[in-house]
This record gives structure tokens, C-alpha cells and sequence, in this order.
């Protein structure tokens, strides 16, 4: 395994093992957490005319979303519920988002804008922008050192690494659509690859990337499609995929080379309103509600909501 490998295989176990044990950061057995958990909000608001569609989690109880109206950043208690607006959008959107993992820098897909940002998280100022030459930056997965991001109208991803935006071009398996293609990204079980959601090869599904490539193998599925695929979220080997428009999370379980997976379940919920991306917390998922089927105003209300993980 070449040094980079070992450091991406590295950040996705430290990755994985936080997302597995948040809730025993903030103290106490894990049922005593899990009980004072029960009690938070399943489901809380966000601001009327905020258009969500991001989300991220870090190693605190705090969810982040984007804003595609104005690119506005808004952070909201888990405990609570309650949040407000921390980093003022460059009237541009923020489409996907993360967090890194101490907590001090937000990176944000810019969508239409073609750009990627990064947020100071404490003092909530755009850093940098960077221009990508591209269409539709839409979504963002961390690894040591790169940030990577999806392009949903041009075969390529981009990787910000060391204050350059490097252009990645697909090549393989990868067939670009005339309409929304590449949308949500992750990591493979063994760090060494990439997951994209590729929404028009074979009715939809997923794609494993060799990030030093470029390379795209169709993952095989089964007969599963995620023709409305939109996040993706890796805990383990247990892979959520947000089927926007079917109101619906899809998770497979993935082999380690993540060349392959079995659909385990469907998770559906009353409460899901055209959802895109999804983190974790804990035992739960959150979710926020995008609402794409209706004509957005600036009084049209969102939230967001919380569904229990499927437990291995």
C-alpha cells in the first residue's frame, strides 16, 4: 500500500470509528447516552425560504446546512433543535457541505456558481473561493488531505488539495447524461476509492473512482438503481443512499473494495419531504427536507428530520 493509500485508508477508519461512537463523546454509558439521545428532537425547523439541501456533522451534537437560496450556512442544535444562521452566504448556493474533523473549516459545493468555498467555522468568513471552470459543483466527501467534489454536468471530479483545485476527468465506466449525472460522493470501506452516484448509466447507480485515475467501475448492485440517488453517507461497510424524489433511503452493504453490494433495507418515514443528503449522529440519521416539489417562496417552510440507523 503506497503512503497516500495508507493515510486514506487511515482517515476513513478514524472516520468510520467517530461516527460509530459519537454518542459516547459526550460522556456517560452508552445507555445513559442513548436514553438522554431518545429525548432530543426527531424532527426540528429551519428557517422559512432557507431551500436546504446539505448537511454535515462533526464531532459535536451541531448539524450544518446549506442554503441553495443564498448560500447561507445554518448550524442547529441536535440537543435542541434550535440553531441560526453563522456564516452569511455570498448570494451564490451551497449545495453539499462538510465539515473537517476539528471542526474549523466548513467546505462547501457552490452549485450553479461553479465554485468551491471554505468557511472559517469560528468566525463564520468565507476564506477562499475557488473557480472549477465547471457547471454544477454538488457535492463533497473529505479524505487526508483532498477534498473531492462532484460535477453534476461534466465527466470529472475536482480535488482541492493544498490550495489548488486539481480537474479529475471519469473515464471507464463513466457515462455522462444530458441531464443530472454525478451527484453524491463517499469513500470505499478500504479508503482506497471513491463513491459517486452516477444518476443516468444503467437506469442509475453507483460508480467506484480510483482517485489517482480517474477510473470509473459501475458497482454492482444487483438489480438495486438509484436513478434518484442524491447524499451518501458510509458508516462501516453500511452505505445510506438518499433516493431524493422516492422519499426513501436505500442501504446496501458494501464488500471492502466496495466493488459490490447487497441491498439490505429501504427506509421510508411520513415525515420525508423530498430529502437529498444525510449525516449521522449516534443512533439516528439526519436528514434535511428539501421540498423540490414545490415552487420555493421566501415564506415556504423546511425542516429537518431524524430516522433510527440500521444497526450491524
Amino acid at each position: 500500500m503506497a503512503p497516500a493509500d495508507r493515510s486514506f485508508a487511515r482517515r476513513t477508519l478514524l472516520t468510520t470509528t467517530a461516527a460509530l461512537t459519537g454518542a459516547s463523546l459526550l460522556g456517560g454509558t452508552a445507555h445513559a447516552t442513548e436514553t438522554r439521545h431518545a429525548a432530543w428532537p426527531a424532527q426540528f425547523p429551519l428557517p422559512d425560504g432557507f431551500q436546504p439541501e446539505g448537511i454535515t456533522i462533526g464531532s459535536e451534537p451541531y448539524a450544518w446546512f446549506g442554503s441553495l437560496a443564498n448560500g447561507d450556512i445554518y448550524r442547529a442544535s441536535l440537543a435542541t433543535g434550535r440553531g441560526g444562521i453563522v456564516a452569511k452566504g455570498t448570494g451564490r448556493p451551497t449545495v453539499g457541505l462538510k465539515i473537517d474533523r476539528h471542526g474549523r473549516r466548513l467546505f462547501l459545493a457552490g452549485g450553479d456558481s461553479a465554485e468551491i468555498r471554505t468557511v472559517d467555522v469560528r468566525s463564520g468568513e468565507t476564506e477562499q473561493v475557488y473557480a472549477t471552470g465547471g457547471t454544477f459543483v454538488n457535492d463533497v466527501v473529505l479524505t487526508p488531505g483532498a477534498a473531492w467534489f462532484t460535477d453534476s454536468f461534466k465527466p470529472v471530479l475536482y480535488k482541492l488539495a493544498k490550495g489548488a483545485v486539481t480537474t479529475v476527468p471519469l473515464t471507464g465506466d463513466w457515462q455522462q447524461g444530458p441531464d443530472f449525472t454525478a451527484n453524491g460522493i463517499e469513500r470505499t470501506p478500504d479508503g482506497r476509492a471513491l463513491l459517486v452516484v452516477n444518476g443516468f448509466a444503467n437506469g442509475g447507480g453507483l460508480m467506484r473512482v480510483d482517485p489517482r485515475t480517474g477510473t470509473a467501475r459501475a458497482v454492482d448492485l444487483g438489480t438495486a438503481k438509484l436513478p434518484n440517488g442524491d447524499g451518501l453517507l458510509l458508516l462501516g461497510r453500511t452505505l445510506y443512499a438518499v433516493q431524493q424524489q422516492q422519499n426513501a433511503i436505500d442501504v446496501f452493504r458494501l464488500n471492502d473494495s466496495g466493488t459490490r453490494g447487497t441491498a439490505i433495507t429501504r427506509i421510508t418515514d411520513p415525515r420525508f419531504r423530498i430529502p437529498t443528503t444525510v449525516a449521522a449522529w449516534g443512533r439516528r440519521l439526519y436528514l434535511p427536507n428539501a421540498r423540490f416539489d414545490v415552487e420555493p417562496t421566501p415564506t415556504t417552510d423546511y425542516d429537518a428530520v431524524a430516522v433510527n440507523r440500521i444497526q450491524s
